[in-house]
């Protein structure tokens, strides 16, 4: 039974001695058809939101928080969140997403939902309770796994473009199709998303990127044409030039697979972004020798400086988040380099010491990031990547480099030779972390103090008596 859970009796309730009609309506209801777990219920009630809300509150004994401005009410019960709303019809203006509200009737709050599967209503009130209302065929549109709007897609897009990027994040989470009419809306439409704010077109991209194949969300972005005026940077991937028997791969559909292969390996919302943006410096790069074909030579460096602008620009967060994506699109092709070399102690050391804890992070973005067809070549690179891990905790465990903070101190120095920062304690300080990536010396304070000593006196510094 779809609505046994005992809050739904407690509404049931208190809309009938009210005398109103109420239905759960909306993410719940499509959510319980597909299999899929859901702790927020949209209540919907012909009349007062906001009074059966307070109602319940009493009953159950919580608060419960009114939204006056937009009619709705919010409360917490049964470790489930509760909203209502009074049932309401909308207009728009062409400039806004705003729209001008009234009350309305049940199916005046249907017909406003983005999608059918939305829009599907289960009776609250006795003599109906648990009766599905489906006038726009939501639940065809469920068994059919397609995404349609209840109403005419063209206006359903220009009054809220949010919309478009919905369809496409529903597609992507739910592995739907769009159909045919609503596509080609969304296409029609495209441009309309230039009124929608950043933060509400990166919630829907964020949810894309978080679902078992994010590359959908991407395709469809790509295919309708929003990808170019939301992800400028990403659209300028697509493409492969040739000049005689040279040609580059597309970037961005090595992009989607690297992308893909990442989500088959890990929930990280940031490393896979850290894919996303892997290679996003490559266009930027890319020049042609006669000699050796199509080049992408520094594309690591320019990718890590463009991620702060990317993010800054998309509306993603400027913190630590930021700096690990910036972090791991620098490094990624490191591992690539030492599992094609000899792999050294140093370099391994070296590698170390700049991933610190995100090494294991980064040896996953590397390995995603092999996507030839050639298989035995694949192979190769899978069996290298396995020595250079490795080799990896092999240093680990001897030298400690991870995150490794030289054993010597610039305050120890200045303190030692009684002099100002500056220069001197810089290149001492250098000289003895280098020493430590090589190998010269041991990750070990007597050691590090002891070549202090000897670069002081190098540097004709004398003890401070």
């Amino acid at each position: 039974m779809p609505l046994s859970l005992p809050i739904f009796g407690r509404i049931s309730r208190i809309v009938d001695t009210m005398g109103v009609e109420a239905y759960v309506i909306g993410g719940y209801v499509r959510d319980y058809y597909l299999g899929r777990r859901c702790t927020d219920i949209d209540v919907v009630v012909v009349g007062s939101g906001i009074e059966v809300a307070r109602a319940l509150a009493r009953e159950v004994g919580t608060n419960v928080t009114v939204f006056k401005r937009f009619g709705t009410a919010m409360l917490h019960a049964d470790g489930l969140e509760v909203e209502f709303v009074g049932a309401r019809k909308e207009s728009y203006s062409p400039d806004s997403r705003k729209p001008a509200v009234e009350e309305g009737t049940l199916r005046d709050d249907q017909l406003r939902r983005d999608f059918t599967i939305n829009a599907l209503a289960w009776s609250l009130n006795g003599t109906t309770f648990g009766q599905l209302v489906d006038p726009f065929g939501g639940m065809a549109d469920l068994e059919a796994c397609i995404i349609r709007t209840p109403c005419d897609p063209d206006v359903t897009f220009s009054d809220d473009p949010l919309r478009m990027m919905r369809a496409v994040r529903f597609a992507t989470q739910l592995g739907f199709d769009i159909a045919p009419e609503t596509f080609e809306a969304i296409e029609r439409n495209r441009e309309r998303i230039g009124i929608v704010s950043r933060e509400r077109i990166i919630t829907e991209i964020n949810k894309m990127v978080a679902s078992p194949v994010p590359s959908i969300g991407f395709d469809l972005m790509d295919r309708t044409g929003l990808l170019p005026l939301v992800f400028p940077e990403l659209s300028r991937l697509k493409g492969v030039e040739r000049r005689g028997v040279h040609a580059h791969k597309d970037n961005f559909v090595h992009t989607l697979m690297v992308l893909d292969n990442v989500a088959r390996q890990s929930d990280n919302l940031w490393l896979r972004w850290a894919a996303i943006l892997h290679d996003i410096g490559k266009p930027a790069t890319k020049a042609y020798l006669p000699a050796v074909g199509w080049t992408f030579h520094g594309h690591e460096v320019v990718g890590a400086r463009m991620v702060p602008e990317i993010f800054r620009r998309m509306k993603l967060p400027l913190n630590e988040h930021m700096k690990y994506v910036r972090k791991l699109v620098s490094l990624h092709l490191r591992p690539i380099i030492l599992s094609e070399d000899a792999v050294t102690d140093s370099a391994v050391r070296r590698l170390l010491f700049e991933a610190g804890d995100d090494i294991d992070d980064l040896m996953t973005l590397c390995e995603a990031d092999i996507t030839s067809g050639d298989e035995r070549k694949v192979k190769r690179y899978l069996k290298n990547f396995a020595i250079v891990r490795r080799k990896l905790r092999e240093i680990e465990e001897k030298d400690r480099v991870r995150n490794f903070q030289p054993p010597v101190t610039g305050e120890l120095i200045m303190a030692t030779y009684g002099i100002p920062p500056g220069r001197v304690v810089g290149e001492i300080k250098e000289e003895i972390k280098e020493a430590i990536l090589d190998g010269r010396i041991a990750n070990d304070y007597d050691q590090a103090y002891a070549m202090m000593e000897e670069l002081a006196r190098q540097h004709g510094l004398t003890r401070k008596s």
